[in-house]
């Protein structure tokens, strides 16, 4: 096990490049399987939780290789698909939640498909309800298998359906796009997740030769094609990267460029850091925030507490819940931070709290944090990072606390930022990898 050794309170000062989306890498690269034609997609984060798909993918059959330090073709002409239900499969993709989505590409394809018991994040209960019942829709059984603790998925061939989605996961959406694709017929979503990531994926299965209308709404239609063909793909910047930068830049009062950010595709993400008091300017494609000595946070139009929730794409992401928390912490005045979809998200509070925050956790929804304006720095501890975006947080308050922090369990930290702690030191940030 690794730690981070982090000695806090230096002024960061340059520009940095955020990595590829990693939500938008696991759906791109588990579509690769629905082709035998070569896939090339660029962008790609070199990080656990991607770096553990690929091995997947490799494993299952599928030819890779790395062309570039972030630049892969995949070809899928000789999948053994009985590979999901091995054991090795199995105990690999227990680690990793994102190998979920290899079930609606396999089923679409091979007319079978396994799903053992997801990994991931430790942040409550993430059912895969929705996947498995539109994949009934379109015409799949499903069992659980006790012998191989996995959901077992077969379908002679699938066939197009309606079907109004009871919650609009962006995971759930992808998993049935992809399996919709081969379907007979026309297969309409209604209440589908809608956000970049979503869209990128349909504008990659249409340059395949699929056919999706409605993207960017919720409401998606698709008409089953008998076949696809290969196609190139670029990521976008990973946004949740990007709003860790603009908080990091305000808690650390440094002055980042943060250059090719993909602004046109972060929605609401710069309003809400711009409710907080932090100032940047937008410069192209590249986002600009100036040292700031204190950011003040707004209240409503009739005086009422900040509020800041998460929601379904273009409302706010819950992965930029826990960088809103801790950036809270030093700004003036009081935010009432609510994470509506995780019950154990906000867990991690109590090591912000040991560091010196003003936070009340309400219930395990809800915390309010008052802000200390600086007046009292957050101090260094020894702490263990919970989950990725949790640890993420925890790194920018060790960077911005007095003293030395230790984090560990950085694993966590690893599964979703691209060589952090080499980036951060390129910025003036006093940060050692421990082993």
């Amino acid at each position: 096990m690794s730690s981070f050794e982090v000695t806090g309170g230096n002024k960061l000062k340059g520009e940095i490049i955020p990595q590829g989306a990693k939500n938008e890498a696991l759906q791109i690269l588990s579509a690769v399987v629905l082709t035998d034609q070569l896939v090339t997609v660029s962008n790609i984060p070199d990080i656990l939780d991607v770096n553990l798909l690929i091995e997947l993918l490799a494993e299952t059959g599928v030819q890779v290789n790395r062309i570039s330090t972030d630049t892969y073709t995949f070809q899928a002409n000789n999948i053994d698909a009985g590979y999901l239900a091995s054991d090795a499969f199995r105990k690999k993709s227990g680690r990793l939640r994102g190998s979920v989505m290899l079930a609606g590409p396999m089923l679409a394809r091979f007319h079978k498909a396994y799903i053992p018991k997801p990994g991931g994040d430790k942040i409550g209960r993430r059912r895969l309800d929705t996947h498995i019942i539109g994949f009934q829709k379109l015409g799949a059984a499903y069992a659980y298998d006790d012998a191989l603790g996995c959901f077992t998925l077969t379908a002679a061939h699938l066939k197009g359906a309606y079907m109004l989605l009871d919650e609009p996961s962006v995971t759930g959406t992808a998993n049935i796009v992809m399996a919709a694709v081969l379907a007979e017929g026309t297969t309409t979503i209604y209440n589908a997740a809608c956000e970049p990531y979503i869209q990128q994926l349909c504008g990659m299965l249409n340059r395949m030769g699929a056919t999706i209308s409605g993207i960017g709404s919720n409401l998606l239609t698709i008409v089953g094609v008998d076949k696809l063909k290969g196609t190139e793909h670029r990521l976008l910047p990973d946004m949740i990267e990007i709003g860790s930068f603009i908080g990091l830049a305000a808690m650390t009062q440094s002055e980042i460029t943060i250059k090719d950010a993909g602004v046109a595709h972060l929605g609401i993400i710069p309003e809400k850091f711009r409710q907080l008091g932090i100032q940047f300017d937008i410069k192209g494609d590249d986002i600009y925030i100036p040292a700031q000595d204190s950011y003040e946070v707004q209240t409503f139009m009739d005086g009422g507490i900040l509020t800041i929730s998460d929601h379904p794409w273009p409302g706010f992401t819950p992965d930029l819940l826990s960088i809103v928390l801790v950036v809270a912490t030093q700004a003036i005045g009081s935010v009432l931070v609510h994470q509506k979809m995780f019950e154990s998200r906000l867990f991690f509070v109590d090591k912000l709290i040991d560091m010196g925050a003003q936070i009340i956790l309400c219930d395990p929804h809800r915390a309010t944090v008052i802000g200390l304006g600086r007046k009292n720095n957050l101090r260094g501890i020894t702490m263990s990072s919970p989950d990725i975006r949790a640890g993420q947080a925890l790194l920018i308050a060790a960077l911005s606390a007095e003293g030395k922090s230790v984090i560990q369990n950085i694993e966590q930290i690893d599964r979703g930022y691209q060589f952090i702690d080499q980036r951060l030191r390129n910025l003036g940030a006093a940060i050692e990898r421990i082993n």
